[in-house]
């Protein structure tokens, strides 16, 4: 097979802020699979160092890994068996990602439909998503509420866990009225104490759930048993053991984090296992990512707003993927994209 990497730089239209700290770009690489046949496949590495301490280095030199294994593979050896080669030359899942990605989008295109009836022929034709607002002050976030209501998004997430906390959900709340879920991600900003006395305070917004609020396992699971809102895990994923650990309501699962759509399936089956529900988010991916992740949310049937409506953050990144009544459409095309 031919293997070809770029990579690409989407640049935020205003920096975002959040508890791990302030980012105005994203360098993502972009793997292209193309067999003897002529049908491509498209995959997306997306690293995020403040947020996975995965440098995009990292990643590149992992993808250089991978162009190895995959240009001297036959083209019909079984994607799994594909997969597995490239993890046993460099098990990074950020990087897997994108050979995922690629594999099933030649895949759909071969077969000529899209990934998600691959995957299951009960799915979803769109995906609710959520609005995403940094760590702005009080008029800001306000202002960005009102723009996702006018939008048509049904959930908000604001980030949290960088000052004047009370007063910018406060904001976001009166500028939603009452309808609309609002969900917090501290990020893990907050010890186990910090997090009481912040999730207590601010409960009375009416709140869906909060992300990520603490680190760890120990913490995830203290801290849900001393209050009423419902504890989302994010970060503490990655921890082993975490996905079936029953520490959390929810887990926010991420495509880099979990090796591409295949190991988001197994992921989820973990977490359903445990009795918590999983959803699906990016870190701030580009457009193949997000298009994979809805894919394997359709094929999940997510009913909780997944964290995917990311790409108009950016001020150079073309798209197809609109959010139309707080929802995505699924592509409905071969591969991932149509």
């Amino acid at each position: 097979m031919r293997v070809t990497i770029d990579a690409r730089t989407l640049h935020f239209r205003s920096p975002l802020r959040a508890a791990y700290g302030v980012i105005d770009r994203r360098e993502i690489y972009e793997l292209e699979i193309e067999g003897a046949d002529g049908v491509r496949g498209r995959g997306e590495a997306a690293p995020l160092e403040p947020y996975d301490g995965v440098s995009p280095a990292r990643a590149r030199a992992a993808l250089e890994a991978y162009r190895g294994v995959l240009e001297d593979s036959d083209e019909d050896r079984p994607g799994g068996e594909l997969l597995d080669a490239c993890r046993a030359a460099d098990d990074l899942p950020q990087a897997l990602a994108a050979v995922d990605m690629a594999l099933w989008d030649r895949a759909g295109r071969r077969a000529g439909r899209p990934v998600a009836r691959l995957l299951t022929d009960d799915v979803l034709d769109e995906v609710t998503v959520n609005a995403t607002i940094g760590a702005a002050d009080r008029a800001a976030a306000a202002a960005s509420a009102e723009a996702a209501l006018r939008a048509g998004f049904r959930c908000v997430k604001l980030k949290v866990g960088t000052g004047d906390d009370a007063g910018r959900v406060a904001a976001v709340r009166a500028a939603l009225g009452s309808g609309p879920l609002l969900r917090l991600d501290a990020n893990g900003a907050w010890d186990v104490e910090e997090a009481v006395r912040a999730i207590e305070s601010l409960a009375a917004a009416g709140l869906e759930l909060v992300e990520e609020p603490v680190h760890g396992l120990a913490p995830l699971r203290e801290l849900r048993e001393r209050v009423a809102v419902r504890i989302a895990m994010d970060e503490t994923a990655s921890v082993p053991g975490a996905l079936a650990s029953g520490a959390a309501d929810a887990v926010c699962l991420k495509l880099g984090r979990c090796g591409g759509i295949s190991g988001l399936l197994a992921c989820a089956t973990l977490v359903r296992a445990s009795g918590a529900e999983p959803y699906v988010a990016s870190t701030f991916d580009g457009p193949l990512g997000i298009a994979a992740a809805l894919h394997a949310a359709a094929a999940l049937r997510i009913d909780a707003a997944c964290g995917l409506s990311t790409l108009d953050l950016f001020a150079d990144c073309a798209h197809t993927l609109v959010v139309r009544d707080g929802a995505i459409a699924v592509p409905d095309g071969p591969g991932l994209l149509g």
